[in-house]
């Protein structure tokens, strides 16, 4: 019976999370509020790419086919726990090694278990696999099963080959000691890309076909490995 009540509101939360994933406050949808998310990935990305405890996120960032850069996602709970934040994707092509205009999304999760605390943290999602790359275009899809993805090692002697569709990476403070995404739920930010580009769009849209641009968008592109 407690196996069956677990389950059941396990299944309930991330049913709730689905429907209303948990958005930071910065994630305003609005242009302005787009904008800050933009600029603040271009400075999360830059704190991983000089962090000398993260080589392999610098030899796995090179070979990476997308790039999910969340500048904020927290993480906190008693008893109950979730997670939630707004990031964004860019994509490379493969012919150009060029990188694409950004689509955002939104990562939720919920766990259940003997915890407490808050954390507040950077993480950096890269696509290793055309099956990574492929499930971000759906507008929702869940972490795990069919689309692995693992948690990328921090320390100078922790090289090591990771074979995930994803690698995930995180920069936190807080009470919680890692922080896994399997089991996650990513969601398009529809709203997000509308104010963004200025009309509606899927990110089959942004990234694979490539009808909208941003300038405001140059400057993050520019950051990342050609």
């Amino acid at each position: 019976m407690k196996r069956f009540v677990i389950v059941f509101f396990t299944s309930l939360f991330m049913t709730a999370l689905v429907l209303f994933p948990i958005k930071p406050a910065m994630a305003t949808d609005t242009a302005a509020g787009a904008q800050e998310i933009i600029r603040r990935a271009g400075l999360t990305l830059d704190t991983f790419v000089a962090d000398k405890d993260f080589p392999l996120f610098r030899e796995n960032l090179v070979k990476a086919k997308g790039v999910l850069i969340m500048p904020e996602v927290l993480k906190a709970g008693y008893v109950w726990g979730g997670s939630g934040g707004t990031g964004v994707l860019l994509v490379r092509d493969e012919k150009s090694n060029e990188w694409s205009q950004p689509a955002f999304y939104i990562v939720g999760s919920v766990t259940f278990g003997l915890q407490i605390g808050a954390e507040n943290a950077e993480v950096v999602m890269l696509a290793m696999s055309r099956k990574a790359v492929d499930s971000l275009l759906a507008s929702s899809f869940k972490l795990g099963g069919d689309v692995s993805v693992a948690v990328g090692a921090k320390g100078a002697g922790m090289k090591k080959i990771v074979t995930a569709d994803f690698i995930s990476f995180t920069k936190a403070k807080g009470l919680y000691v890692g922080l896994s995404f399997e089991g996650s739920v990513i969601k398009t930010a529809d709203d997000l890309n509308k104010v963004y580009y200025g009309k509606e769009v899927r990110p089959i849209h942004i990234l694979v076909q490539k009808e909208v641009t941003n300038p405001y968008s140059e400057t993050l592109r520019k950051k990342l490995p050609r």
